[in-house]
C-alpha cells in the first residue's frame, strides 16, 4: 500500500527525493558521489529522529488516522492462526464495525474482539468507519461470555472514534448496550487484555475496554472525546483541535503517567503503517506476556484486581 506522507513528514520526503535524485544522476560515477550521498543519508536519519521523537499530541492523532495504518483484521492475519469469525448478536443483526471470534496467538487460544475500519471508501462503508451500533456491543458481550464459559482469555482491540451516534443507534439503545458491557466485563472469570491500536474514543472504546491490562500503541490515543469534538464544545471552532488534543492528555505518555494504561507498545519509526509486521510482533509479544502473568492469579483475585483498578481512576482536590 502506497504511503501518503503527513504534513509534518515533508522534510523527510524532500530528503529522500534528494538522495534518490542524486543516485540517479551519478549512476556512472557512484563512487565519487558517495560522500555526498552519505551526508544526505546522515541528515535524513537525524531529521527522522528529531521529528518522530518530538511528536505533538495532534501529530500522533494524524498518525493513528493514516489510511494505511493496520486495523484488527490486519493484525490477526499476522499474529493469529485459525481465526474463526463469529457473527450476530442473536437479537438484531451482525455489526461489521465490531468483529470477533476464536483465534490462536502463538500457542495461546483466545477470544478476540475488536473494532474494524477500512483502508478505502468501500471497506469503510462496509465497516461503518469503525463506529459500532448496539448490536456490535451485544455481539461482543455474547462472544466474551462464550470465552468465559470455555475458560479462554479475551483480547480486545480498540480502534474507534466512538460508538455510532445516529438515530438507529438510539432506537436500539446504544447507551444501554455499552452500560451492560461495562457491568458484565467486571464479572468475567478469565483474563482480559485490551489493546488500543489507534483511536480510543469515548464509550465506544470503553464498551470493550474494561480489562485486567490495558495496553496502548505508542502513537494511539484514548480519550473521553475526539479533539474536534472538544474544540467544538470549548471554543466553537474545529480548528482548535490541536490545542484540544494537548489539553485532553490523550496520548500514550500522558496516559501511562496518569496510570490509565498499563503498558505502551512501541511502534516502528513514523507509526505502525510503516511496518505492519514489526508492529504486529510487538503487540503479540506484549499480549502473550500479559496473559501469562494474569493466568497465575486465581479467579477471585483476578476479578477483585480488575474492579479495584477501575475504581482507582481519577484524582480530585477539594477547594479550601
Amino acid at each position: 500500500m502506497k504511503l501518503t506522507p503527513l504534513e509534518f513528514e515533508k522534510p523527510i520526503v524532500e530528503l529522500e527525493k534528494a538522495i534518490a535524485a542524486l543516485k540517479a544522476r551519478t549512476q556512472e560515477h557512484a563512487a565519487g558521489a558517495m560522500p555526498e550521498v552519505e551526508a544526505l543519508q546522515a541528515k535524513l536519519a537525524e531529521t527522522r529522529r528529531q521529528i518522530y521523537s518530538n511528536l505533538s499530541p495532534w501529530q500522533r492523532v494524524q498518525i493513528v488516522r493514516h489510511s494505511a495504518r493496520p486495523y484488527t483484521l490486519d493484525y490477526l492475519k499476522i499474529i493469529a492462526t485459525d481465526f474463526m469469525e463469529m457473527s450476530g448478536d442473536r437479537c438484531f443483526g451482525n455489526d461489521q464495525a465490531l468483529i470477533g471470534g476464536f483465534a490462536t496467538i502463538g500457542e495461546q487460544k483466545v477470544m478476540v474482539v475488536g473494532h474494524q475500519k477500512g483502508h478505502d471508501t468501500k471497506e469503510n462503508i462496509k465497516h461503518n468507519f469503525g463506529l459500532a451500533h448496539p448490536e456490535g456491543y451485544r455481539k461482543a458481550l455474547r462472544l466474551m461470555r462464550l470465552a468465559d464459559k470455555f475458560d479462554l482469555p479475551i483480547v480486545t482491540f480498540i480502534d474507534t472514534p466512538g460508538a455510532y451516534p445516529g438515530i438507529a443507534s438510539e432506537e436500539r439503545h446504544i447507551a444501554e448496550a455499552i452500560a451492560v458491557n461495562l457491568r458484565e466485563l467486571f464479572t468475567l472469570r478469565v483474563p482480559i487484555v485490551a489493546v488500543v491500536l489507534g483511536e480510543g474514543g469515548s464509550g465506544g472504546a470503553l464498551g470493550i475496554g474494561v480489562a485486567d491490562r490495558v495496553l496502548i500503541l505508542e502513537n494511539a490515543y484514548y480519550s473521553v472525546i475526539s479533539p474536534e469534538g472538544c474544540a467544538a464544545i470549548l471554543w466553537h471552532d474545529n480548528s482548535q483541535a490541536p490545542k484540544a488534543a494537548a489539553a485532553l492528555k490523550m496520548t500514550s505518555p500522558d496516559l501511562l503517567q496518569l496510570k490509565l494504561v498499563d503498558e505502551v507498545v512501541p511502534e516502528p519509526p513514523g507509526g505502525a503503517h510503516h511496518s505492519w509486521n514489526d508492529s504486529a510482533e510487538a503487540v503479540k509479544t506484549a499480549v502473550l506476556r500479559q496473559i501469562a502473568e494474569l493466568r497465575k492469579l486465581d479467579v477471585e483475585k483476578l476479578r477483585d484486581q480488575r474492579y479495584e483498578k477501575f475504581r482507582a481512576f481519577g484524582e480530585f482536590t477539594e477547594a479550601a
